[in-house]
């Protein structure tokens, strides 16, 4: 059976209050009770003691039987009546009432326990407040003094008490019932919130936002789930941008093999067919080697980033000397340089040592010298190494074009291109290369930063510890 959340908090705070008010109720009539016949007892004690001092003062029988008519007709007056008995209960005096003694009553007066008072007790067809006070003959217990009062004027104020106790019950559970309603309510409606938040989000809204405090639990669950809901959209808005980045990679992927896969089935087909002079066969099958080598580079690049993003690079590391590195470099890539009339310069002195995988180190440096050639015209482009505090500094910057503010953070980024130019050439063909660099300088336990402007040219500073 489903019983909405308003009617649960209702029927709760409903059940505490009514089982609340009823226990006050009760603990806050009997404790009345008690004490007006505790009250009305003492009252009765206390006259009792009155009326044996002053029979005590007045032994004569005349002063005796003065003092009784006195306090008959002052306690007549209030309503109080009272009796003397002896040793065997027999009455010896009795005003105002059916007095009488009982057996378990003598016994205690009789054993020493002294006065007895009773809260509330029968006599004749009334219920009575009691007070029985044993008095003594020279030493000895002659008697005894009882005291009663009606409880019929009691019972009325303490049912005039339980009248008020009731409609003040009443009035404060309309309050509380109100007011629990009221609180419900909200508590409710906030849930409501949630739980519609909560739907939106299901179906893939994560523009949602739901109105959160540190006020009490509901507003902390509340922040949490704004807070979840932010870190859903963002990693909704990557997984968007890596799908857009995924597809155009897909794209790329189909042009940069078309083009080598055509020329070398072009190629392959012509010398089948006899259908490239004898003069140009060389320059053909060099061609295919060329286009065959971009396919490998393209293949390599793809398997290399795979191989990082699942750990399985192992590093070889040993202390290298940086010039030689940044020699071979320079040398390596002198002739694509030339072609973009670029001039490469290394400036690094002997002793400059490096720590680090021979060949990683080479691919790092020579991705990104590469990637300065691609973006550099008749410029310079510096090969720089020194250390500094320990560590192994390697500056490459160029003369380029440069790289917008706005596009420095995402060039790390898998399949991004600053520039749709990298489209067509082979080097960096899926925007791979960076991302790489990266990887290769974190298993380094090194760091990588870019500085550019557009325009002005762009520099990469590497930083690798010289030891582990």
């Amino acid at each position: 059976m489903r019983i909405k959340y308003i009617y649960q908090q209702l029927i709760s705070h409903i059940s505490v209050i009514i089982v609340a008010f009823l226990v006050v109720s009760f603990v806050f009539t009997h404790f009345v009770e008690q004490l007006v016949l505790e009250i009305k007892g003492q009252e009765l004690l206390e006259y009792g003691v009155n009326i044996l001092s002053d029979l005590q003062e007045n032994p004569s029988p005349a002063e005796y039987q003065s003092t009784l008519i006195k306090y008959n007709d002052v306690l007549g007056s209030r309503g109080i009546g009272f009796g003397m008995f002896d040793t065997q209960r027999n009455r010896l005096y009795a005003v105002g009432g059916n007095f009488s003694i009982t057996n378990d009553e003598w016994n205690k007066i009789k054993n020493g326990k002294g006065k007895i008072i009773k809260g509330s007790t029968w006599r004749g067809n009334q219920e009575v407040t009691l007070v029985a006070i044993p008095y003594s003959v020279n030493g000895q217990v002659a008697g005894v003094i009882s005291l009663t009062a009606p409880l019929s004027d009691s019972k009325q104020m303490i049912n005039k008490i339980n009248e008020y106790l009731v409609y003040t019950v009443f009035f404060a559970f309309a309050v509380a019932l109100l007011l629990s309603i009221l609180l419900s309510r909200i508590h409710v409606k906030r849930l409501k919130k949630l739980q519609e938040a909560t739907s939106l989000v299901a179906i893939g809204d994560y523009n949602v936002n739901v109105p959160s405090s540190n006020f009490d639990e509901i507003g902390e669950l509340a922040n949490d789930f704004n807070s979840m809901v932010g870190k859903l959209r963002e990693s909704k808005e990557a997984i968007d941008a890596l799908e857009n980045r995924r597809r155009q990679f897909m794209s790329d992927v189909s042009h940069e093999m078309r083009t080598p896969l055509t020329t070398i089935s072009g190629v392959i087909e012509g010398l089948n067919n006899n259908m490239i002079p004898e003069q140009e066969k060389g320059k053909g099958l060099t061609l295919v080697s060329q286009e065959t080598k971009r396919l490998i580079r393209l293949v390599n690049e793809n398997l290399d980033y795979d191989k990082i993003r699942s750990n399985q690079i192992v590093l070889m590391k040993e202390r290298i000397q940086l010039q030689e590195v940044l020699e071979i470099i320079q040398e390596q890539l002198f002739t694509q340089a030339e072609e973009k009339k670029v001039e490469i310069e290394v400036v690094v002195a002997e002793e400059v040592m490096i720590y680090a995988d021979y060949d990683r180190l080479i691919q790092i440096i020579m991705n990104i010298t590469k990637n300065s050639i691609q973006f550099t015209e008749n410029g310079l482009i510096w090969l720089r190494g020194r250390m500094e505090d320990n560590n192994t500094i390697i500056e490459i910057e160029d003369t380029g074009i440069g790289i917008e503010a706005k596009e420095i953070e995402n060039i790390w980024k898998r399949f991004y291109k600053a520039d749709i130019s990298r489209t067509n050439t082979p080097y960096g063909e899926f925007g791979l290369g960076l991302s790489i660099v990266k990887q290769l300088v974190q298993f380094h336990k090194g760091s990588i930063t870019v500085e550019s402007e557009k325009g002005q040219g762009t520099k990469f500073t590497i930083k690798i510890p010289l030891n582990e």
